[in-house]
Parts: structure tokens; sequence; C-alpha cells
């Protein structure tokens, strides 16, 4: 049975997700573009981890299609790849919690990898191809922020009895 106060602080989980939105539009120097993380990608593997009864494939898809509106390319696109991560990552699940914080790392890695030349590969289809494959280095900085972010969010989802 799920308490008033587990019920309560369900927008905390919404709360992160607006600011992965914001933080995936905020301005970032030219040079940096190029690293920006995946923060929605990192948001909903923690959450679909944490929470798999309640944040899914339906939640990806609809952070998807706002990512989509956000960036003003193609609908769908976006919420193609952060569903796609969140089938991996749930397939993944029961993995990914027992292995230690690297392993979760070079897994993601993987995941978010995958992820990226999927959207390599639709921005060719769209024509807008990318020049090089610099499109994969935010999987790796996603990765290299996921003990942070897992750390984080466990700390908080705790703190406020989310479940």
């Amino acid at each position: 049975m799920v308490s008033h106060g587990s019920r309560r602080n369900g927008w905390v989980v919404w709360l992160t997700f607006a600011i992965g939105l914001l933080l995936s539009i905020v301005p970032l120097p030219q040079f940096m573009e190029f690293f920006r993380p995946m923060w929605l990608a990192l948001l909903m593997t923690f959450w679909a981890l944490t929470l798999p009864h309640r944040i899914g494939m339906t939640t990806a898809w609809l952070l998807g299609l706002m990512e989509d509106v956000l960036y003003g390319t193609l609908l769908g696109q976006h919420a193609l790849i952060l569903t796609l991560i969140t089938c991996l990552v749930m397939a993944l699940q029961q993995r990914l919690r027992i292995y230690p914080m690297w392993q979760q790392c070079l897994i993601l890695l993987v995941v978010y990898g995958v992820a990226q030349l999927a959207q390599l590969w639709l921005s060719a289809l769209t024509g807008n191809r990318q020049p090089t494959l610099t499109l994969v280095l935010p999987a790796l900085v996603s990765a290299l922020l996921w003990p942070w972010i897992s750390y984080g969010l466990r700390g908080l989802s705790n703190r406020l009895k989310i479940n």
C-alpha cells in the first residue's frame, strides 16, 4: 500500500524532468555543445530503475515529444530515442541494480552510444546529417555523469520517501 506522503512527493519526479528539459536547452559555448549531457536520458534511466511501476516507456515517449518541440526537430525523433533508451534500461534493470557503479557506467555508455548512433541515423534520413561522429560524445559525458546523478537523486528519493 502506498502512503499518502509518497504520493504527495511524486511531483519531485516531474520537477526533475522539467529541470532536465531546461538543462537540455541552456545555451552553451559553441565548443561545449558537442559535450552536452543527455539530461533526459540520465533522468529517465534513474527513475525507470527506481520507479519502474510508475515511470516507463509512455513517460519517455511524452518527454521525448516535449524535447522535439523544444529543439524544433522532426516530431517523434527524440521521443523514439528516449523510448529506446528506456526500453534498453528496463530490459537490463535487474542486472544494472546489482552491478557496481563503474560497470553501470560502462553499460550506460553502450546504451547511450547506441541511442546516439540511432539519432545520427535518423538525422541522416531527414537530411540533417552530422559531419562526424561527435554525436557520440554526449553518451560518454552522460555515462561519466551517471554516478553523481544516481547518488544525488537516490539521496533525494530517500529523503522525500518517493516510491
